[in-house]
């Protein structure tokens, strides 16, 4: 099969942290870890598994920032490499191993590419506490070898398809998974809006898990896929109060308005206006930007997670607001928490999916966002602005990495022109 490979070293970080500044040569191109080749697909490892035939991968914000080395190492222990690339999965069933029950060949699914302990082959009574709360996205086992065998050997350490050496991602022909992974896709859905469904999954996990008040004021920072999603999710769930949406471009912000955002600002003097309106007061430092008291926003996501974002989600909370972090917040530097005890807030990050309460009993985030999406008029498949053949990958990347140029919000790789027809 053919199929996108990073590998890690470190010659090519210092390249891509040098070089890379000036070429794209060393991140994308023949001087990076990437390279698409042909690989033979794995066989099914045991009982419960499937191989699957890619439909359609997306390319987050993570993805860039790992092939360009941007991401903190904090979490390189919870990945294995080298590694078939790609997490924004949507497959169609090839064939099924024994004891499968959840799926049938040529069944459209979702693919969950979180490993949890059960997909590692631990049985249940040795699962980690958040495996047995279904929250597999804190696996507490992603940093140690799996009792599944891959061949002759365990089954390597990492917490995602997609960034694991023995379990190929979406940026490919095919792979392989485990029925628990897989959520079939309800058939109103389109392909196109199919393969949004893991990314959408990240608004819908946070919303789920701290739902607004009707009365409180929301504010959500930044123009991806999540940002975009988690307004989607707060108003198919039921939330009927005021949400700004912070975005930089005309094509973004009728996006938002149309997915539910009841006013659309841009960074800088009209986010402050809208703040102002909150009934916030600015006082001035003697050195440093302005401050805030009084008004805010009770209830903040961002959706960023660079300093500039982190540090103005600080400044317009509310007193006692809650700042929930969707973005890929790294390391921060000089970055200003005294607001997070003179104001009493609450910081709250969420990663993922997993097993949320949801109409009274529990399900998957993924479910739950299926449900949601077949019965949505919503233009999210606009969210899709750019599809690539695996032989463009690179140009793909491009498009994403620069998606102030490009016009970006996301980028798809599929395996074949009709993968998301």
């Amino acid at each position: 099969m053919r199929a996108v490979e990073f590998r890690v070293g470190a010659l090519r970080y210092l390249l891509a942290r040098t070089l890379g500044r000036v070429s794209e040569s060393a991140t994308f191109g023949v001087l990076s870890g990437l390279r698409l080749g042909a690989y033979a697909p794995p066989d099914i490892p045991g009982p419960g598994w499937t191989r699957l035939k890619i439909l359609g991968c997306g390319i987050c914000g993570s993805d860039i920032g790992n092939v360009t080395y941007a991401s903190s190492p904090m979490m390189e222990p919870f990945a294995s490499f080298p590694a078939i690339l790609g997490h924004e999965i949507l497959a169609e069933v090839e064939s099924t191993g024994r004891g499968v029950t959840r799926v049938v060949p040529g069944q459209r699914v979702a693919v969950d590419p979180v490993l949890s302990c059960g997909v590692r082959g631990f049985p249940a009574d040795e699962w980690c506490r958040s495996c047995g709360l279904g929250r597999h996205g804190t696996c507490e086992m992603a940093g140690e070898e799996g009792a599944l065998r891959i061949g002759s050997r365990p089954l390597s350490r990492g917490l995602t398809i997609g960034y694991h050496r023995d379990l190929p991602g979406g940026w490919g022909e095919r792979m392989i998974a485990h029925e628990s992974q897989l959520f079939p896709m309800d058939p109103r859905i389109p392909a196109r809006l199919g393969v949004l469904a893991e990314p959408l999954s990240i608004g819908v996990h946070a919303v789920l898990n701290g739902r607004p008040d009707n009365r409180e004021d929301i504010l959500v920072i930044g123009s991806g896929p999540i940002a975009f999603g988690t307004i989607w999710a707060l108003r198919s769930t039921g939330f009927a109060g005021a949400i700004v949406a912070q975005m930089k471009r005309p094509h973004e912000a009728r996006l938002a308005l149309s997915l539910g955002a009841t006013e659309v600002v841009s960074p800088g003097p009209e986010a402050r206006a809208a703040l102002i309106e909150t009934g916030a007061q600015a006082y001035q430092p003697i050195v440093g930007p302005e401050v805030y008291s009084a008004g805010g926003f009770s209830r903040i996501y961002d959706c960023v997670g660079t300093r500039s974002s982190l540090d103005q989600a600080l400044r317009y909370a509310a007193p006692r607001g809650v700042v929930i972090l969707l973005g890929c917040a790294g390391q921060i530097r000089n970055l200003d928490l005294s607001l997070v005890w003179a104001r009493e807030l609450t910081i709250r990050g969420f990663v993922v999916y997993g097993r949320e309460r949801w109409s009274g009993g529990e399900r998957h985030t993924m479910e739950i966002t299926q449900e949601l999406l077949a019965g949505t008029d919503a233009p999210l498949a606009e969210m899709v602005t750019h599809v690539f053949p695996l032989s463009e990958y690179r140009h793909a990347l491009a498009a994403a990495k620069h998606h102030r140029k490009s016009g970006a919000i996301r980028v798809v790789l599929t395996p074949s022109s009709a993968g998301l027809a």
